[in-house]
């Protein structure tokens, strides 16, 4: 029976009793969830459909219909009550999420915090009991997140080419040009671009020729990925194309929940370092005052989130080595070359009776020393070869995450910059020492003589600000969403974790759990 007819026969059966509860309806069970009206008027009715309908399409939100129990419509006919009251549960627990989040908290982000305060839940539950369009309250508690609008319909996009089958990768080999043939890979490159690419699908086919569109699309996936655009498909381009299309929808399936209800910055100064996207801006409300390119921790050596306060800045830091460090990546440079790492400033040292002795590094059988069983400390000198810089900006954090210079230049103008081993290396130091010294009487020239005296100096700020290292792979700029790759896979992890989270139980009076 189509559902209309479905709906006719339900309608007349129900007539001589509309205005009351639905027949049969217990009235222990709306009391229990304390979400649903007693029951549908003749003009209201189709709405419960709706409003289920609508639930069916929480995918378009990012999340999970499987975690709501939603109804089927033929339940309608068959047991009236049970499927109100089903409906409301449903759209109580999905409520819940899309005003709340699905994760209240997720495991490990210190970056995500809700703000409790922005949300009175039961307003949005009396408004879902009185609405006499339901489905509409969904739509826009859907669209609360900033961004939203956005989010969803490049979820819908990425969803539909997961559903198409998504793309074959392109094969690999040396970096593609403009220009070239390649008869595999040009063609895969191409086809590769145009399932996300309108103005590329609607070109000329150049068959396994590099043209002239085909490079003006690479530099527009580029300019979107937020990579170097040049126009050519080296390694990271590539590793980059051929990420599958189903974790793009793991990424904006994240990045919508971590969004919704997410505490917003006040007016006051702060310090955002975005991890995958390998940017540090100081911003003040919505003003940004700097906005710098930054190195990251490599995978291996992820860089935590967290929220924290800069309170010190240090000239001409030392560094104390910390062991894992001293293990895996100084041992084998003291192996080859033990004066050479003293001539850089490093220092050894052996703990004898509690008392920490200096040892000649060219005195040690670096053979005989294993990396599983170090038993030396390592401390680097103030200088200009200091992996530190000559600048560092402390933020008292359990993991000992730090801001810093860098001697080695080199690797700021690379797309991806996950190579440090977990603090934060900057592009440029001075300009953030500059706004974090602001009023303390610290002009160009003590600055200079600071760093010219070669001593350590530690400076504490007046106004301590807060930092925030947070993990965004999913930016929207205008218009237009930049996805970036999912360096330390939290995005995974996180809609893992929404989707372990079960079926939602609507409880009284209050938010799913």
């Amino acid at each position: 029976m189509r559902r209309r007819d479905a709906l006719s026969g339900l309608m007349v059966g129900l007539l001589p009793s509309m205005g009351r509860a639905l027949p049969g309806a217990p009235e222990a069970a709306a009391e229990a969830v304390q979400v649903a009206p007693a029951g549908p008027g003749p003009q209201s009715w189709d709405s419960v459909f709706r409003l289920a309908a609508r639930l069916r399409r929480l995918g378009q939100d990012g999340l999970d219909t499987v975690a709501y129990a939603i109804p089927p419509d033929a339940m309608g006919s068959s047991e009236p009550a049970a499927f109100h009251a089903a409906v409301y549960h449903a759209a109580n627990a999905a409520l819940a999420d899309l005003v709340q989040g699905r994760l209240r908290q997720p495991t490990g982000r210190g970056d995500i915090l809700r703000d409790p305060s922005a949300v009175d839940f039961s307003r949005w539950q009396a408004e879902l009991v009185g609405a006499a369009e339901p489905a509409a309250l969904i739509d826009r508690a859907a669209n609360l997140p900033e961004g939203a609008a956005l989010l969803r319909a490049e979820l819908a996009k990425a969803g539909g080419l997961v559903a198409s089958g998504g793309w074959r990768p392109i094969p690999p080999g040396n970096t593609l040009e403009p220009g070239m043939q390649d008869q595999a890979r040009v063609p895969a490159l191409r086809e590769r671009l145009r399932a996300e690419d309108p103005v590329l699908a609607a070109a000329r086919d150049g068959g396994a020729t590099f043209d002239a569109a085909l490079e003006a699309a690479v530099r527009r996936w580029q300019a979107a990925s937020g990579l170097e655009v040049d126009g050519k498909v080296g390694p990271i381009t590539q590793g980059l194309l051929n990420r599958p299309a189903s974790g793009r929808v793991s990424q904006i399936r994240a990045a919508l929940d971590m969004r919704r209800n997410a505490m917003r910055p006040g007016d006051e100064r702060r310090i955002e370092v975005n991890i995958p996207d390998y940017v540090l801006t100081v911003q003040e409300g919505d003003r940004v005052l700097l906005k710098m390119n930054v190195i990251v921790g490599k995978p291996e050596r992820a860089t935590p989130t967290m929220r924290v306060r800069m309170t010190t800045v240090q000239f001409n830091p030392t560094w104390g080595v910390p062991e894992r460090n001293a293990r895996e990546d100084l041992l084998p440079r003291f192996r080859r070359d033990p004066a050479g790492m003293a001539a850089k400033g490093f220092r050894l040292y052996s703990v004898v009776g509690g008392e920490r002795v200096e040892v000649n590094p060219a005195s040690v059988d670096w053979s005989s020393i294993r990396q599983d069983r170090f038993p030396y400390l390592i401390r680097q000198d103030a200088g200009d070869g200091n992996a530190l810089g000559r600048i560092k900006f402390i933020m008292p954090n359990n993991d000992d995450i730090y801001l810093h210079d860098t001697p080695d230049r080199s690797l700021f103008g690379r797309p991806d910059r996950a190579f440090s081993s977990g603090c934060i290396r900057l592009s440029q130091p001075n300009e953030l020492l500059n706004i974090v010294l602001e009023g303390m009487g610290w002009d160009a020239a003590r600055v200079q003589r600071a760093y010219d005296s070669r001593q350590t100096q530690s400076v504490g700020l007046r106004r301590p600000l807060p930092v925030r290292l947070h993990y965004s792979t999913v930016v929207t700029e205008g218009s237009r969403v930049r996805v970036r790759p999912d360096i330390y896979g939290l995005d995974l992890a996180y809609v893992r974790e929404m989707d372990r989270g079960g079926v939602r139980v609507a409880a009284a009076g209050g938010a799913g759990r």
